[in-house]
């Protein structure tokens, strides 16, 4: 019996070894294929990055940690940067490597065959490890592999005049916006324009708490004031003409700032809230001219480092949350960061949502303009 004890012990001490073998040739693996990867980018010693205006702000973090590779950046709005590259495309030139963008220009690149998957590239293990991302990695093409989804916005975009609405707590549900006392007292930007508040109205309009029946109610019973500024509808909330700003979200912000006794509505809404991916949308190009960089710069990019430079620049430019769960949210504002056990809807999930034309449809029949 002792000799079969000793027997087993030893194949327990044999398969754990094997066991530690294997898990260490693992990380060994990855680990080897990291560095080759990086030899090869200060082989080509460049990459080149197209940017929504703003978010090039990262490219010095990244150019700290691998002086080597000299980063090329075309940043700007995000049609002029989006024509500019298919224009690329059509003349056969392939310059860029990694796109970051919105969902509509990334939709548009991606139609044109211009991208290729990410999923390939990914290989920093804190990277792959999906327990990190909220929901896991998302991507916002069908096929769940082109245009991968890093940031999130919890989209609340109502601003209130903190003279006229002492507690905000009283607000806890969209419907209440129908009260009677607010008649009068809600100023809106007119979205038949382009600009902000597409992406509440479609949340509000595809909501099966609120719905098409919402929408109509509010614009009809509620004598709202349109205006196609958001600037002019901020002063207006800010004189106490409004108590109510509908999609004027970044105007507020600033003004609440400067002392203005103004601010967005921070309520963990009965019907939830939705969330977009403003120009979180990272696409990695096809041709592109300097792959091994650009698949150093996109592992970094979503590397907990890398998502958290992400949120420090954009706190003063455009702020956003990173989609990583295991960061910290100190640069993001509370109005648009998502919270524990909160209800969202992903307003960049489904093209349906994507579509403006339904509940501008809606809006003129009610408006009867």
């Amino acid at each position: 019996m002792i000799v079969v004890k000793r027997a087993i012990g030893v194949v327990i001490m044999v398969l754990s070894i094997s066991s530690i073998g294997h898990a260490a040739d693992a990380a060994s693996a990855w680990q080897v294929e990291w560095e080759q990867v990086l030899e090869a980018a200060r082989k080509e010693g460049q990459v080149t990055l197209y940017f929504k205006a703003g978010y090039d702000g990262v490219v010095p973090a990244f150019q700290k940690k691998y002086p080597k590779i000299k980063v090329v950046t075309v940043a700007g709005e995000a049609a002029d940067m989006t024509n500019r590259l298919l224009a690329e495309r059509r003349g056969e030139k392939y310059i860029a490597d990694v796109f970051t963008i919105g969902i509509r220009s990334a939709e548009s690149i991606m139609r044109a065959g211009a991208v290729e998957g990410i999923r390939p590239l990914l290989l920093l293990p804190e990277v792959l490890d999906e327990t990190k991302w909220f929901q896991g990695h998302v991507y916002s093409d069908s096929e769940k592999k082109y245009i991968f989804r890093y940031l999130s916005v919890a989209e609340q975009g109502i601003g209130y005049n903190k003279d006229l609405l002492k507690d905000p707590k009283q607000m806890q549900s969209y419907w209440h916006f129908l009260n009677p006392k607010w008649k009068g007292k809600i100023v809106a930007r007119d979205l038949r324009t382009p600009g902000p508040g597409n992406g509440n109205m479609s949340f509000w309009y595809h909501n099966p708490e609120l719905g098409p029946n919402f929408v109509r109610r509010l614009y009809s019973e509620m004598d709202i004031t349109l205006t196609r500024s958001s600037r002019q509808a901020t002063d207006w909330l800010a004189q106490g003409k409004f108590t109510f700003c509908f999609f004027c979200s970044g105007f507020i912000e600033k003004a609440e700032a400067q002392g203005v006794p103004v601010g967005i509505l921070d309520v963990d809404w009965k019907e939830g809230a939705g969330i977009v991916s403003q120009s979180g949308n990272l696409l990695y190009m096809k041709n592109a001219p300097h792959p091994n960089a650009a698949r150093v710069f996109i592992n970094w990019l979503l590397s907990r480092e890398g998502q958290i430079e992400i949120q420090r620049v954009l706190a003063n430019v455009q702020p956003a949350e990173s989609r990583r769960i295991d960061i910290p949210k100190d640069d993001v504002p509370p109005n648009i960061r998502r919270t524990q056990g909160g209800k969202y809807i992903d307003m960049d999930s489904r093209p349906e949502y994507r579509d403006r034309k339904p509940f501008l449809k809606l809006l003129a029949e009610v408006l009867n303009r």
